[in-house]
Order: C-alpha cells, then sequence, then structure tokens
C-alpha cells in the first residue's frame, strides 16, 4: 500500500503504512515543519513507540516468565499497517495481532493510529485494545522530530517553553537504559534554550514528565505542542543533525540494573481483558 495524503488547504501531511509514521507535515507556503529522514543521521520521522519504549535489557524482555527478543521501542514502527478508513482530512490505521507478533509479544491486541488535519494543526491518537483473556502490560510512546532551524528561523535561537512553567528533574541513558541518578532540571522557570551541546550525552528524559504542554519556538514561528495520557517525556536530538524531538510517552527505557520483566518496565501501562487505552498529541502551526 502506499502512502496517504490527507491535507485541508492549510496544512497537509503524509502517512506511510510502514509504521502508520507521520513522513511530513507541509503548509500552504510548501514548508516542511517535520524531519526529512536523513538516514545518515536518523532515519526516523515521526515513529510510534510499542509495546516497549526505549531498550530493554540485552534487547529482552520476560512475560510470564518467558524471555522474548523486543528491540529498541518495539515492533510497531517497523510493522505493516492496514488502512482501515480515509476520508480528506483523516485516516486511520491498524496493526493487529498475528504469527509473528505473537513470537515476540504473546499478546492478542489491537493497535490503531488517527492522523487527522484541522486547521493549521495535526492530531496523532493512538488506541490499544487488548483482546487477550489477561493483563497486557505495555508501552506507548511517539517520537516526532521537528525541523531544528523552524523554517525561516536559521540562526535564531530556539527555545522549548512549557505550559506549566516546571523545572522537571532529568536523567540521563547508559547503553540506552536509564541510570537512576537524578538530575538538575535544565529548564529555568520552564524555559530552555535549545544547544545541541545538550544531546552530547543523548536524550534528556524527565521520567516525571514535563506537563501537556509546550511551546517549541523562534523568532515569529513556532510548534504548539500538546499531549494526553502520557505521563513521561523526553527531548532528543542527534550531533550534526537538524531536528529536534518531543517525546511524550507512556512508559520508559528499562533501568541500568533492572528487572528484564515487561510488567514492572517504570511507568508502562497495563490494560485488562477488553479494555482500549487512548494516548495522543496535537501539533499546532504558528507562523
Amino acid at each position: 500500500m502506499s502512502s496517504i495524503r490527507i491535507g485541508n488547504g492549510q496544512v497537509s501531511i503524509e502517512v506511510s503504512p510502514l509504521g502508520a509514521e507521520m513522513q511530513s507535515i507541509v503548509t500552504s507556503d510548501g514548508q516542511d515543519w517535520l524531519w526529512d529522514g536523513d538516514a545518515a543521521f536518523w532515519g526516523g520521522r515521526s515513529p510510534v513507540l510499542f509495546p516497549i519504549v526505549g531498550r530493554a535489557p540485552d534487547d529482552h524482555v520476560r512475560i510470564e516468565g518467558v524471555r522474548y527478543p523486543m528491540g529498541q521501542h518495539g515492533f510497531a514502527r517497523r510493522s505493516e499497517f492496514e488502512l482501515v478508513e480515509s476520508r480528506a482530512d483523516f485516516c486511520r490505521m491498524a496493526l493487529r495481532a498475528g504469527q509473528a507478533s505473537h513470537s515476540i509479544f504473546p499478546f492478542d491486541f489491537l493497535l490503531e493510529l488517527e492522523h487527522r488535519v484541522e486547521g493549521r494543526g495535526v492530531s496523532v491518537t493512538a488506541e490499544v485494545t487488548n483482546r487477550d483473556h489477561r493483563p497486557m502490560p505495555f508501552g506507548i510512546g511517539f517520537h516526532p522530530a521537528f525541523v531544528w532551524p523552524l523554517p525561516g528561523c536559521a540562526g535564531l535561537e530556539h527555545r522549548v517553553v512549557l505550559d506549566n512553567g516546571g523545572e522537571p528533574e532529568l536523567v540521563r541513558l547508559s547503553g540506552g537504559l536509564v541510570q537512576k541518578e537524578r538530575l538538575a532540571s535544565p529548564f529555568r522557570a520552564g524555559e530552555l534554550v535549545l544547544e545541541h551541546g545538550l544531546f552530547a550525552a543523548d536524550a534528556m528524559l524527565f521520567p516525571e514528565g514535563a506537563g501537556a504542554g509546550l511551546t517549541y519556538a523562534a523568532g515569529d514561528k513556532a510548534v504548539r505542542f500538546t499531549w494526553e495520557n502520557l505521563p513521561n517525556f523526553a527531548l532528543w536530538s542527534k550531533a550534526g543533525a537538524e531536528f529536534v524531538c518531543l517525546e511524550p510517552w507512556h512508559g520508559t527505557a528499562a533501568e541500568v540494573g533492572g528487572s528484564d520483566e515487561l510488567s514492572e518496565r517504570p511507568y508502562g501501562d497495563v490494560l485488562g481483558p477488553g479494555a482500549t487505552g487512548r494516548y495522543g498529541f496535537r501539533v499546532e502551526l504558528v507562523g
């Protein structure tokens, strides 16, 4: 199946069936606000992370006493989704449990991803349904990469400003796993000036979250970014790359020296039989 394009005259997006991943967010002036996925730096653009966020010890998780291989950020981002419904400004794709997923995640699940264009904004919503007869532990998160610098803002100072004015504690990663040491927040009264040196030690993870909204801005351009039911947050970029990832999660990587049991991963979610969880974010483009 080819990619789906949806839009409304102000904003258009492209969504690939591989991972149900956004490939672009283009405004009517032709500017793309999403990273282009240059594989020389990082081939992702806006992957969905499921059924884990981050790394697992030795790239394995344990479920009910059995070890299963599980790569970083899970398998959904490398899986083909089926198109369930699409209109001019909306599309819904689904990933259903099958033989391949059962060999590494032995649950009957349904993961649906909805993309919707509204005004100068884009909403992305994930619904996870446990179709199994037992509780299902998992993590889920979003990993959208926005251009840095923002369109027309080369050379200008870029800031991330938290709606709640907070100064959330920082933790770092070691080998992809979460270090237990809590560090002082890089935010001051909710504001952080972006510098590439901030990411020399990999992502900045805020395990207690960063509220439910922020503004990423420079000059007269801004991304208003809000999220729901995603209590953890991370910022990430890569040396030399022109993107910054704004990442709300429900669940983090395992801790250094921590358990490989899926149900014991920090901040993960658990759905009972027949239950559905809903998680999402919204982007509003300004300027």
